[in-house]
């Protein structure tokens, strides 16, 4: 805690010791795992929450606890992230894995408190077009997966891909849906409705996909054009924040983590990539984020924050909002 400061659990505000951010070492092939948790520790209300629950549940089974003592020694030095395989149960860290499949691992076993910062709900409701009964199902998610295609001819579009989730979906001929009312197969229609917008909006990009052919995985190195800002059904906007990369194969593939601070120093943006850390260009800004990930075939892993709504009184001379979040 910084001089001056009071004791007790206020604001994480001594972010790091030197006013820097430091990397995670590589156990063998664990840059799948450091990926995400440097995603989560940049995350500042994600780091108070698991520190709150640790210091309050001296006996949690949840992960909180490993994350905690992880978080805390980042922001002194290089660290270790033993602890954390070791919760996740993580035998063999020479083997390459999967980031998307540990970053949902982790939430799962966090406390309700933290994980929720990530969690959304969505509502897909199921019409059939012949008696019109309408069946809701709800559940949680942790992600949006967007599948890309099959093959690429040009970039495929993020934005596009989110509105095209949302869409209508119509099931006829052999897609027909069985109907309890109707006792018979008939057409349907298929909407999906996002009815909890979580605070940070997780899409990942489907890049591995199993061949039938070769039996196994292959990877689509489809290139993609990513949005710095994203509005989602009932008008949601969100802005990105965090975003993982995959370089390489399956079995000899690396992944890297870019986050934007959250510690005042402005809108400065940091790779990581294991032990390395690097801060992008000082002055980079919405207009240079766009460049930077427009057709790129690594982005994995893309990381939303919902914009908060602002009442503001403008006048005739006054920037527009965009303008004054982003200049």
């Amino acid at each position: 805690m910084s001089k001056g400061k009071s004791k007790g659990r206020g604001r994480d505000s001594s972010f790091t010791k030197d006013n820097q951010f430091y990397g995670l070492r590589n156990q063998g092939s664990t840059s799948y795992l450091n990926s995400v948790l440097q995603v989560l520790f940049m995350n500042e209300e994600f780091r108070e929450a698991v520190k709150r629950h640790t210091e309050d549940n001296s006996n949690t089974t949840h992960i909180d606890r490993q994350l905690s003592e992880l978080f805390d020694e980042l922001k002194k030095g290089p660290a270790e992230t033993i602890g954390i395989t070791d919760k996740l149960g993580i035998r063999s860290v020479h083997k390459q894995s999967d980031a998307a499949e540990h970053f949902e691992k982790i939430l799962a076993l966090t406390s309700p408190e933290a994980s929720k910062i990530f969690q959304g709900n969505l509502v897909h409701t199921t019409e059939c077009l012949k008696c019109h009964n309408r069946t809701c199902e709800e559940g949680k998610f942790w992600h949006l997966p967007l599948p890309l295609e099959d093959s690429c001819t040009q970039s495929y579009s993020v934005e596009k891909g989110v509105a095209e989730f949302f869409q209508t979906c119509e099931l006829k001929g052999e897609n027909q849906l069985y109907c309890n009312d109707c006792s018979e197969k008939w057409d349907a229609t298929i909407e999906c409705e996002m009815k909890h917008h979580p605070d940070i909006l997780t899409l990942l990009l489907k890049r591995f996909q199993f061949d039938y052919h070769y039996m196994s995985y292959t990877k689509n190195n489809c290139a993609v054009d990513v949005p710095y800002t994203l509005e989602v059904p009932q008008g949601q906007i969100y802005d990105l924040y965090a975003f993982v990369e995959h370089v390489g194969s399956l079995k000899s593939g690396h992944y890297t983590a870019t986050v934007k601070s959250q510690d005042g120093r402005g809108a400065r943006w940091y790779n990581f990539c294991d032990l390395s850390v690097e801060q992008l260009n000082q002055n980079l800004k919405v207009d240079n984020m766009k460049n930077f990930l427009s057709g790129s075939s690594s982005p994995y892993l893309l990381f939303y924050r919902k914009r908060k709504a602002q009442v503001l009184k403008r006048c005739k001379h006054q920037r527009p909002v965009d303008q004054q979040l982003y200049s």
